[in-house]
This record gives C-alpha cells, sequence and structure tokens, in this order.
C-alpha cells in the first residue's frame, strides 16, 4: 500500500496502521480512539430506520376503509381477505430484490443503498396514498418494496459503526427504531386518515385531502424521509475499500489482534471454537442460516399480528371485534410506540448484556403466548375498562415483539465477516419478506375466515385466529433451542 497515507494508532500495547484513504479504515480509527458511546451515530441509525419502517404498516389502520372504498368485495366479510393482499404486495416486493441490494451494499458501499432506500420511499409512498383503485395500491406497495433495499445494508451498518461494546445497543437502536415506525405508523394513518370526516372544519370535502381521504398519512411520512435523505449525507461509509488487500474483511475488532491490516486474510471472530472465513459460502454458515429461519418465523408472527390486530380493532362488535374507530387505533398505538422506545433504548441493552439475546428472545416469547391468549377475553371489555386494557397489552406485545427482533440481529451479524455481511442480511430481508407476505395474506383471510364462525364449538371466532399465532410463537420458541439454533461466539 506503498504511496498512500497511513496513521498509526497505539491499540492494546500494538501499533496499528489505518488507512486514511479508505472510509471504513477513517471509522475503525474513530472507534479505537473514542470509547464512549457513540450517539450520533445512534441518532442518524434511529432517524434513518425509522423513515424507512412508517410506511411500511402505516396503512393497517384506514386499509379496511381503503379497500371498501375500493368497491371490489362484494360482502363485508371479505374486505379483510382483499385488505391482506395488499400489506402483502410490499413484502412481496422487498423478498424479490433484498439479497441483490445487499450484494450491492458489500461492493459499493452502504451509504448509496440506504439513500436510494429514503428516495424511494419519497416517491412510492405518496402514490401510494393518491391511489384511486386496488391494482394502483398493489403496485405502488409493491415497488415500494422492491426498491427499497434499506433494512438489510443498516444492520450491517449498525454492526460496524459501533464497538463490540456497544453492538447490543446499536442493533437495538435499529430494532426500537423500527417497531417504533411499526407502531407510530399506523398510529399516523389512525389519526390522519379520512381527514375531512374527522377534522371537517380543518379539510373540506371538496379539498385534495377530501378527494383523496388516505393521502394525507402517505404525505406527512413522505416529508419525514425527504428530511431522512438529507440526513444521510451525514453518514459515514463503514465498507473497507483497500487496494492490493481482501476488501471488506477488515474491522475494529480485527484490528485489535493484528498489527498489520493486510495480514488478517479476511477472517474474524468463532463459532464453536471454529475462525469464520470470509470466503465461506452463506448457505453453508449455519449459524447464519438457523438465526435467519428463526428470525423469519418470528417475522411472520409479527407481521400477522399487525395486521390482524388492527382489523381486528375495527371489526364490528358482533363479529368479534371491538368496534373502534381507525382514530381509536392510532391512539393506542401511539402509547404503544412511547412505551416500546423507552424499554428499547434504557432497559433492552442492559438486560441482553446480563441474560444474552437468546436467552432474552426465548424468555419474551413464552411471555407473549398467555398475552396472546388473553386478546378474545379483552374484546368482551367495554369502555375505558377496554381501552386501558388492549393499550396495556399492546404496549407489552409489542415490547417482547422487538426485542426477540433484536435478538436475532445480534446473531445474524455475529455469523458473518463484514465483506459477506451486506450480503446476509440482504438474504435475511429476502427469506424474511416472504413469510411477512404471508403474514397479511393468511392473516387478512383467517380473520375474514374467523368471523364467520361465531358459532364453531371449537375456538369460535377469533379465538381461532390467536390460537394460530400461539402456535407459530411457540414453533419459534423451540427453534430457539439446540441443536436447532447455532450461536456464533
Amino acid at each position: 500500500m506503498a504511496g498512500r497515507e497511513k496513521q498509526q494508532v497505539l491499540l492494546n500495547k500494538k501499533a496499528v496502521w489505518f488507512d486514511e484513504d479508505c472510509p471504513g479504515c477513517r471509522v475503525d480509527r474513530r472507534k479505537a480512539e473514542r470509547r464512549g458511546i457513540p450517539f450520533s451515530d445512534l441518532f442518524y441509525l434511529w432517524v434513518v430506520v425509522l423513515g424507512t419502517a412508517l410506511p411500511i404498516s402505516s396503512l393497517f389502520p384506514y386499509l379496511y376503509f381503503m379497500v371498501r372504498d375500493f368497491h371490489i368485495a362484494k360482502r363485508e366479510e371479505d374486505i379483510s381477505f382483499y385488505a391482506g393482499f395488499v400489506g402483502a404486495s410490499f413484502m412481496l416486493g422487498r423478498a424479490s430484490t433484498s439479497y441483490f441490494w445487499g450484494i450491492v451494499a458489500d461492493r459499493y458501499g452502504r451509504k448509496p443503498v440506504i439513500m436510494t432506500g429514503t428516495i424511494v420511499v419519497v416517491i412510492f409512498n405518496t402514490l401510494f396514498g393518491l391511489s384511486t383503485n386496488f391494482w394502483m395500491a398493489i403496485c405502488t406497495r409493491f415497488l415500494l418494496g422492491s426498491l427499497n433495499g434499506l433494512l438489510g445494508p443498516i444492520k450491517a451498518y449498525a454492526s460496524e459503526v459501533c464497538r463490540a461494546e456497544y453492538q447490543a445497543l446499536g442493533m437495538s437502536s435499529v430494532s426500537t427504531s423500527w417497531g417504533i415506525g411499526l407502531i407510530i405508523g399506523p398510529a399516523l394513518g389512525g389519526l390522519l386518515s379520512q381527514p375531512a370526516e374527522k377534522y371537517p372544519s380543518v379539510f373540506s370535502k371538496d379539498s385534495l385531502f377530501g378527494r383523496f381521504p388516505y393521502f394525507l398519512p402517505s404525505l406527512c411520512i413522505s416529508v419525514f424521509a425527504v428530511v431522512v435523505t438529507i440526513v444521510c449525507f451525514s453518514l459515514p461509509e463503514t465498507l473497507h475499500t483497500h487496494k492490493g488487500c481482501n476488501r471488506g474483511s477488515i474491522s475494529y475488532e480485527n484490528l485489535e489482534a493484528s498489527s498489520d491490516s493486510c495480514d488478517l486474510k479476511g477472517k474474524i471472530g468463532e463459532t464453536d471454537g471454529k475462525v469464520l472465513d470470509s470466503k465461506r459460502s452463506l448457505f453453508s454458515n449455519w449459524p447464519l442460516m438457523s438465526s435467519v429461519i428463526v428470525y423469519c418465523v418470528f417475522s411472520l408472527h409479527d407481521m400477522a399480528y399487525t395486521e390482524i390486530f388492527s382489523l381486528w380493532a375495527v371489526s364490528p362488535k358482533q363479529d368479534g371485534g371491538l368496534s373502534y374507530t381507525s382514530h381509536d387505533v392510532g391512539n393506542i398505538l401511539a402509547i404503544s410506540g412511547f412505551g416500546l422506545m423507552v424499554f428499547q433504548l434504557f432497559l433492552y441493552p442492559v438486560v441482553s448484556n446480563i441474560l444474552g439475546p437468546v436467552t432474552v428472545s426465548r424468555i419474551f416469547a413464552v411471555l407473549s403466548v398467555p398475552l396472546l391468549a388473553s386478546y378474545p377475553f379483552i374484546a368482551r371489555l367495554s369502555g375505558l375498562e377496554l381501552f386501558v386494557t388492549i393499550t396495556t397489552a399492546s404496549l407489552l406485545k409489542n415490547v417482547l415483539a422487538v426485542s426477540i427482533t433484536t435478538g436475532t440481529f445480534i446473531l445474524q451479524n455475529n455469523a458473518v465477516t463484514q465483506e459477506q455481511r451486506g450480503a446476509a442480511n440482504g438474504f435475511s430481508m429476502t427469506a424474511m419478506s416472504l413469510f411477512k407476505a404471508a403474514g397479511p395474506a393468511g392473516g387478512g383471510a383467517l380473520l375474514s375466515w374467523s368471523e364467520k364462525r361465531q358459532g364453531a364449538t371449537l375456538l369460535p371466532g377469533v379465538q381461532m385466529v390467536f390460537f394460530i399465532l400461539i402456535v407459530i410463537e411457540v414453533i419459534g420458541i423451540i427453534m430457539t433451542f439446540k441443536p436447532f439454533l447455532a450461536v456464533p461466539k
């Protein structure tokens, strides 16, 4: 690397060389010199992930009414069935391209892919709010998912921009922002949709928002995405770009073990005593594959729950629902989002460091089972008692779900080297998106079917829905144990 500027840092009484022409080395040097919590980096992560998470589930509180207004369902009981396909189209789009975006991130850097994703949110989320028919809604959601490959690279980025002792905090920032986005998004959708009906003194029926009753929440999220795109310019690139050296194989943790970064040959970390090889196939890396599969199972559950909860809450009482308005659902989810933020930022890193991510995920998944079983009985309440109880249950459920996801994020990123991290997270997103695509479609169809069997002897009405959610959760719990799950050290 003659002729290129290098700077020497004394690390653990060893001289370590950082290539100042390499953006990844500049980040690693900063991590070596600064031992405090990287608050500015965590803030950027939080804002970027929130910007891409908001549109994913923001449609769920008003999707029932949106599909109704499209007049594609012949019966009221069929509305949830068609709504499921609109919800699934985003995940199908993301599943089709996530692995590609991960490879692009490993080749050209995390930052270009991240910025592309935020721009895509601005364009296609806006167009979705202007949808005039069922197929336009399907197409715009599919394009929003397929052209936004941000989530995989941002998880890789979070593990690379933080020192090892703060990795749980970095991953918690991603999952917290992601979880809050999946909660605040529906809250915005519930509060801002149909504004001419909810706020007639502000919005007239002849205005733009009166003619497009579901445009306002999409517009607000898109404006926020514009701000996020501007913030992305401040993100430092973490990918290593060394000439004459194994590109992408060097990280701060590697540099602790060597005085010459180019002698590392792309090896980092251990799994059951074996050194991880950067050239190893992702598909033969069982610690990665097992954690991805566990992540997919819990993601299927979470996405199905997210859609079912919103549709169930606005369904009529006689069908087993709560007869809430989209505004009521928005209030519940907003409270849940605030509680989730407090827990993930201040409590999860402490709990994870004490018990470990696997144990935390396992315990929280077990706690989710009795909580889900209580939902059909909560529907029998009314008034303030119902609102307080369902809000508390929603808060607890979202805290448990996001904490489980955070644990699987950590496992996935510890199972590979940096040069494979983008592709690994891209593959994880592809697999997860396929499962999540089944969540809304299956959840909507399941809820529609259950509402037609109120008089059944075995698990009547929505009891069947929550029973199936419990079964999926139990399958995920079983898969967190050996010999299925291999935990990287």
